[in-house]
């Protein structure tokens, strides 16, 4: 059982990051907490991703005469972890500078009192 369990130990981080990513992002009222949360998010995924990828004892996918085709590493899992990550760095900053925006205007980053806010504002007008 433990020999199953360091085998897959991994996907079992990645499980338990991306649970931590989770409720984070949702019972959080702080806009920055929720933004740590969606990177934890993506974090686990990134992990499953490379953890999905990865064959022990593989090698890199070079063609050579008289090689194991068996025993390359799957190059597709890399290459979309390197795609996510850009996307990711990208979201989190767009999301940081909507949430400097949003401080500026409402001097707080808990959520609920910006929504109140903008809805006094919007009765106000």
């Amino acid at each position: 059982m433990l020999e199953l369990i360091l085998e897959q130990r991994y996907y079992l981080v990645s499980i338990l990051l991306f649970s931590i990513g989770f409720v984070t992002l949702f019972l959080h009222p702080n806009l920055i907490k929720k933004i740590i949360g969606l990177n934890l998010m993506d974090t686990s995924i990134f992990l499953f991703l490379a953890a999905m990828g990865y064959m022990e004892g593989g090698q890199a996918p070079m063609i050579e005469e008289g090689s194991n085709w068996a025993m390359y590493i799957n190059p597709i899992p890399g290459g979309l972890v390197l795609t996510g990550i850009v996307v990711a760095v990208s979201t989190t900053a767009l999301f940081l500078s909507l949430t400097h925006r949003l401080y500026r205007k409402y001097h707080s980053l808990n959520l609920d009192v910006i929504l109140m806010l903008a809805k006094k504002g919007r009765e106000d007008t």
